[in-house]
């Protein structure tokens, strides 16, 4: 089974879904034979990165809201991810451009390294408070889950995985995306937004009893039998 997530780095509620959606997993019988895969998205591609303004400065300044209604959403936010385990220190969040960030997930991929970058980035951006958009940032937490050095520098100087960036964010709008976390399974469900673990749990058991059910009827002829008929 494939498991695609668009997903932002500075989306706190990707962080959060990230963990609801492990919590299923982790439970699911056939675990091993899931395959994730990150897709890139951007909430604000135009954001300008600088760590001199505060995350509830910029989050009053995108949504039009005071400083106080930042506050509080932040604060509320912060809740959710304590019931799920994870430590959110926004008032240390560093507003950052995340394209650079997208960029080093492709080359995870390529190492078969891009849940464990994902993790990482996360843990950067919302309980570090360190700049993820930032090279020498960047490089050090890449090369922390064992990328290699020499390519992961020769990536941010360059343009190195933009388009596979800008491909990802054009399929998200095929797909209907809009906003993230977005989770599509075997391109037959979807989920959107950090749902309930149990939500997650029951669409795993879904596809993947359909999956069997498909595989099943395949006949010798090659007729392939599922629920809505045969081909």
């Amino acid at each position: 089974m494939q498991v695609e997530i668009w997903s932002d780095v500075m989306c706190p509620f990707c962080y959060i879904g990230k963990r609801k959606f492990e919590l299923a997993l982790e439970q699911f019988p056939q675990k091993e034979k899931v395959q994730i895969i990150w897709k890139s998205f951007q909430l604000n591609p135009e954001m300008i990165t600088d760590p001199e303004k505060t995350i509830n400065q910029h989050l009053a300044e995108a949504k039009g809201w005071s400083l106080k209604q930042a506050e509080d959403a932040n604060t509320y936010v912060t809740d959710i991810a304590k019931k799920v385990g994870l430590t959110y220190n926004l008032d240390k969040a560093i507003v950052a451009n995340s394209f650079d960030a997208h960029r080093l997930s492709h080359l995870a991929k390529k190492y078969k390294k891009q849940d464990a970058l994902e993790e990482r980035l996360f843990l950067a951006y919302f309980t570090e408070g360190k700049n993820t958009a930032d090279h020498n940032t960047l490089t050090s937490i890449a090369t922390e889950i064992g990328l290699p050095e020499n390519e992961v520098k020769a990536l941010l100087s360059g343009t190195t995985y933009s388009e596979e960036v800008q491909k990802d964010i054009y399929e998200a709008q095929l797909v209907g995306v809009r906003g993230v976390p977005f989770f599509v399974f075997d391109r037959k469900y979807a989920i959107s937004g950090a749902q309930d673990s149990s939500t997650f749990t029951e669409v795993l058991n879904s596809v993947w009893k359909e999956t069997a059910v498909e595989e099943l009827s395949a006949n010798t002829d090659g007729t392939v039998c599922t629920p809505e008929g045969c081909d």
